[in-house]
């Protein structure tokens, strides 16, 4: 009982539960109390300032040095009132992660003391190294200049005594090396085109914002067995471990009571997370054991984004309070429910109005079929590209696993949506448009049921469904940001839009009444969008193979995926948008190539490293003392009551001894395949070959170690088991 996993196991079953009081009684007394928020920049800038900042984060406009620097001296003092000392640009870089560089206020003076200065300048822009970030060759390693530059849509907030500032993060050639600059500008695409589109039905509407409402899942473990298991700290995931007698499958912890540990330390962050202005709403028990979620109230997409990247990391910093760990990884444990992020999106306009609420009214009904439609086709001509968004090494683990939508992208709106469309496209003749369907009257669509909201049911296993006033796009990673998926999505929506009025106003153009126009061309799409939706369980084998019938992908991989970002049409639906440029597309897809290889690479090596280093002397060591007591008894048996005492013994060492040389066997093969991808030359070979010669080892060692699990005495046994990492309080 002196091995690492047994003083691992007996730390955490001795843990004491940390209580965590709020810190008022009414969580309003102090949400939003760390950010320079609206109501805080009232207070602080004078009334030309104020208006100008808000004109750049409604309107987008540009604010000059000199308002700058007013910013500048309120936020100082703002900050400084709360005991900040430093301030940092925090921005995203295409690690996945965030990134922040520390400056203090302090600006030395001549007589050897110090005064707290900071200026317009600093605020708006600074320079942190670009060299050591991932850039896909758009930086050199002697190349280290990139610059940050501020976001004023995202409010400025304070993180241990240091005022952080949402920036963008660009190259020395102003190229992107970042997540939010892509997004940023796909919600400007988005934001004209669907103006420019809903101008047809209400002349008031001047701007519209995507919002995204994410759900975010994620395991807990006690610090100590995280810390026991190498291949948790070095991948966020355990590469061996046989399953638990019971995990998930009596589905009583989905919904259940909270356990008093992870209770006290979802209040502890969510205390935290609401003094940022996070507006973190929902928790409960997800299916696995061990396993959580939490969600907030819909923002604006790109604030929704900046507080989902710092909620992971408010989560992973309050949990060492509590002696536990977060993991974010999207497959944890195997053949238990792994992790993911759903990505709740809409379209609000600055009338208050969500675009995708459907109507009662003609009006409103039109416009809400309208942006369907656009969607559905947008998806349909998209579906690859929206699956390399969320590509990544962890999700590949997940994607199809019966706990995330299968690799393959569809369309779920419901049966009676789906019977909608299928009437409007066999049933009106947009030729002849009757008074009934024009947009100034408030009657229903003649032979159309009327649209309600939540009149249908949810299909958990489409990866993009409609569910009541919003999509959800569930396959997006729990460790990835939501910025990939996000760009993508608004990028598409907006580029179909835009198309869509093309087509509308040369209709009309040609003396086609609005009306007519705008329901002739629905038409044409919903028939062009068939092949996406699809209202039946997507985990099924029939459905694989309709997809392919339906000419649709099935890509599996990461590498296989992740093609489509170098593609022609790809690269001319960014461009076109001025979202990034084809050399910004072709270094995005090398570093989610080598991204990919790298997380592959580590994996493989510390299952090597386990194997050879602690499973194999583990199982040799058991194995001897299996043959000693064997011999002992040899020695005091008889030859007939040695045969029948022995049997099961002798069984066992051969069955040792065969996962043993499997073991050996298999750990060489996996080595020798591993050095020949790396020394191929290009990014994509290395990744192919990772996926297609390395990664297939994974899973036929682990059986071998498995049930080397289930054969050595539990005494000797170097790792905690799945029974104490799913279940430890």
């Amino acid at each position: 009982m002196d091995n690492i996993r047994f003083n691992a196991v007996a730390a955490a079953v001795s843990r004491k539960v940390r209580k965590i009081e709020p810190t008022s009684g009414k969580i309003s007394d102090y949400f939003g109390e760390l950010i320079f928020n609206e109501s805080v920049m009232k207070e602080y800038l004078a009334g030309e300032a104020f208006q100008k900042v808000m004109n750049a984060v409604k309107h987008g406009d540009k604010i000059d040095r000199r308002i700058a620097n007013q910013v500048a001296s309120s936020l100082k003092a703002w900050a400084m009132s709360k005991g900040a000392t430093h301030y940092t640009h925090w921005f995203h870089p295409l690690t996945g992660s965030t990134a922040e560089k520390h400056d203090a206020f302090i600006s030395p003076t001549d007589d050897g003391k110090a005064i707290e200065n900071f200026h317009g300048s600093e605020l708006v822009q600074q320079e942190p190294d670009a060299s050591s970030f991932p850039s896909g060759g758009i930086r050199n390693t002697f190349e280290a200049r990139g610059y940050t530059a501020w976001d004023p849509t995202s409010p400025a907030f304070l993180m241990d005594n240091t005022l952080c500032i949402p920036t963008i993060f660009v190259s020395y050639t102003g190229e992107a090396l970042d997540y939010k600059t892509p997004l940023l500008k796909a919600i400007t695409a988005i934001d004209k085109a669907a103006v420019d589109v809903c101008q047809y039905f209400d002349k008031r509407i001047k701007k519209v914002y995507p919002t995204l409402g994410w759900e975010q899942e994620y395991f807990l473990v006690d610090s100590a067995l995280y810390y026991a298991r190498p291949d948790l700290v070095l991948t966020g995931r355990t590469v061996f471990g046989h399953a638990s007698a019971k995990d998930q499958q009596l589905s009583d912890h989905y919904f259940g009571s909270i356990a008093e540990r992870a209770k006290q330390f979802m209040k502890e962050f969510e205390i935290e997370a609401h003094r940022l202005g996070i507006p973190v709403k929902t928790r409960h028990n997800e299916v696995a054991p061990n396993q959580f979620e939490c969600a907030p109230v819909f923002e604006e997409v790109n604030l929704s984004v900046d507080h989902n990247q710092l909620l992971m990391h408010i989560m992973q910093r309050i949990a060492r309070n509590h002696d536990l760990t977060v993991l974010l990884h999207e497959k944890p444990y195997a053949k238990v429910n792994g992790s993911g992020k759903h990505n709740n999106w809409s379209l609000s306009t600055d009338t208050g109005e969500n675009i995708l609420t459907p109507g009662r009214t003609t009006k409103t009904n039109l416009r809400f079929l309208t942006f369907l439609v656009n969607i559905l086709k947008a998806v349909n001509e998209n579906a690859d590209l929206l699956r390399a968004s969320v590509a990544s090494a962890g999700n590949d683990l997940r994607l199809g696993a019966n706990e995330a939508p299968p690799a393959i992208v569809s369309v779920f709106v419901g049966s009676h949506l789906s019977g909608v469309l299928d009437d409007i496209e066999t049933r009106v003749n947009p030729g002849k448009i009757s008074k009934e369907l024009q947009t100034g009257t408030n009657l229903s669509f003649p032979k159309v049921p009327e649209i309600l909201l939540d009149n249908t049911d949810r299909n958990r296993t489409s990866p993009f469904a409609f569910t009541g006033n919003k999509f959800e796009f569930r396959a997006v990673g729990a460790s990835d940001t939501c910025s990939n998926a996000m760009s993508v999505l608004n990028l598409i929506v907006a580029d179909q839009l835009t198309a869509f009025k093309s087509e509308v106003d040369k209709l009309i153009d040609h003396k086609v009444k609005k009306d007519e126009a705008i329901i002739k061309v629905v038409q044409n799409y919903i028939a062009g969008s068939k092949n996406i939706r699809f209202e039946g369980n997507s985990y099924s084998k029939e459905w694989e193979t309709e997809a392919g019938e339906r000419g649709l992908s099935d890509l599996k991989t990461t590498p296989e995926a992740l093609k489509v970002l170098i593609s022609g049409k790809t690269i001319d639906l960014f461009t076109r948008n001025n979202v990034l440029t084809g050399r910004e597309l072709k270094a995005r897809y090398e570093i989610m190539l080598e991204n990919y290889t790298k997380k592959i690479q580590i994996e493989s090596r510390v299952l090597g490293d386990l194997a050879k280093n602690h499973i194999i002397p583990t199982a040799i060591k058991y194995q001897n003392l299996l043959v000693e007591n064997s011999k002992g008894l040899k020695e005091v048996l008889d030859a007939q009551a040695f045969i029948k005492l022995s049997k099961n013994q002798i069984q066992a060492i051969k069955e040792i001894s065969h996962h043993i040389a499997g073991i050996n066997m298999l750990v060489e093969e996996m080595t020798n395949e591993r050095r020949v991808a790396n020394r191929m030359d290009s990014a994509e070979q290395k990744a192919k070959a990772y996926a297609k010669k390395v990664h297939p080892y994974f899973d036929v060692i682990r059986s071998h170690v498995d049930k080397l699990e289930l054969l050595v005495d539990d005494n000797l046994w170097p790792l905690p088991k799945y029974r104490e990492l799913l279940f430890i309080k």
